[in-house]
């Protein structure tokens, strides 16, 4: 079977990863400067795939003026808008009347890599691709008889099996005979009539993000298999150790010292006297002041950092303004996601365009809504709500 065309699902919203998907979907959040999203554009394209149809809905705009028509990534892209999220399945069926005879079906809220999908590029039957996985719990984990699918039991309470459908898929035009709103009930409807879905396990990369930190846990992945490229200006005095980018018009000021892997992105002032420590990804228009340290952080675009801070497994979103004295304290913590309850070591999670005092202490696991505002001289924790004033 030869594959010439993607079915790219990406209208979902990513509700547990707020504040990051309030103004954007889950699939343009950024990994090491680049949109979730990107990542399966590129693994497609690095295995000859350049016709894909998006199908989009929440915060569709945000794609689309992003990707275009796919020109200025190698690829066409047409885009199909499914207005009601009602499941992965009811997606596809937006597509019925666009697809070939055969298609790939990708999730675009993983990071992939090349190797991931290219075991589906010489299927002749509908396939699936499956991964082993510690924690089966979040995921559909497929049932096989030898290298066929017999069922797909979603979210599983006990450990059945350690091979979870990825949500990447090789299909024929058969599957619109089975459409049902969810694309594994579609499958085991198909399978149930007699139409054999083969399984073939990815060693490649297959990263998802459900909670807010998670983006950490992906970025210190995806920078470890990073290269060194500096196109900036690199001042007398700075120390550079490891793989560490600095993207163009990027100004790395005196007596910094950065110890890869790390990414900083174009247009950037850092420093002087700025530590950046390993698995910190700093994108496009931003602005450290002297004395500040970070450590395995992401910063998004337009982030300015005062002097004196101290960011430690911390995400600030794009355009936050923070003044000087920050300390975004990084330990063991419980955070609470809807009813859920989530023990782990992590600092402070701020949404888009804060702004933020001086020398406010903000405790580990706190979590900052979009467009907060907070005087200084405060000591932050929990959850501060969208749009908030902190006096």
């Amino acid at each position: 079977m030869k594959f010439e065309q993607a079915v790219v699902l990406a209208a979902g919203e990513g509700e547990r990863l707020r504040p990051f998907t309030t103004s954007k979907p889950k699939v343009m959040i950024k990994v090491a400067n680049k949109p979730i999203l990107q990542y399966v554009v590129e693994a497609l394209v690095n295995n000859g795939i350049r016709r894909m149809i998006f199908v989009v809905g929440y915060k569709k705009e945000k794609i689309m003026d992003y990707f275009g028509d796919g020109s200025k990534f190698g690829v066409q892209i047409e885009y199909v808008v499914q207005e009601h999220l009602l499941g992965t399945g009811d997606a596809l069926r937006h597509t019925e009347d666009k697809v070939d005879r055969q298609f790939l079906v990708l999730s675009g809220d993983n990071v992939i890599d090349t190797a991931t999908i290219a075991k589906l590029l010489t299927v002749d039957e509908n396939a699936m691709l499956i991964k082993r996985h510690e924690d089966v719990s979040r995921y559909g984990v497929v049932m096989l008889d030898g290298d066929y699918v017999t069922d797909i039991v979603e979210k599983p309470e006990e450990n059945i099996s350690n091979l979870i459908n990825t949500g990447i898929y090789a299909l024929e035009r058969t599957i619109f005979d089975f459409i049902e709103d969810e694309l594994p009930a579609s499958l085991k409807k198909m399978i149930r009539a007699g139409y054999p879905v083969r399984a073939y396990e990815t060693q490649g990369a297959w990263l998802d993000a459900v909670y807010p930190w998670d983006i950490l846990r992906l970025n210190d992945i995806v920078l470890k298999g990073s290269v060194s490229k500096i196109q900036g200006k690199i001042e007398r005095g700075v120390t550079i150790s490891g793989n560490v980018s600095v993207g163009e018009n990027t100004v790395i000021r005196a007596n910094s010292y950065l110890k890869g892997p790390v990414i900083i992105g174009d247009n950037c002032e850092i420093g002087p006297n700025v530590c950046i420590f390993p698995s910190t990804s700093i994108g496009d228009d931003v602005r450290i002041e002297a004395f500040s340290e970070l450590r395995n952080s992401v910063l998004m675009d337009m982030v300015n950092i005062g002097s004196f801070c101290t960011i430690h497994d911390s995400i600030l979103d794009t355009g936050t303004q923070v003044k000087g004295g920050l300390v975004a304290r990084s330990e063991e913590s419980t955070i609470e996601i809807g009813s859920e309850h989530h023990r782990l070591k992590v600092g402070t999670m701020v949404g888009e365009y804060c702004e933020l005092g001086n020398n406010i202490i903000a405790t580990a696991g706190t979590i900052i809504g979009n467009r907060t505002s907070i005087r200084s001289m405060k000591e932050l924790r929990g959850r501060i709500p969208d749009g908030s004033l902190v006096m």
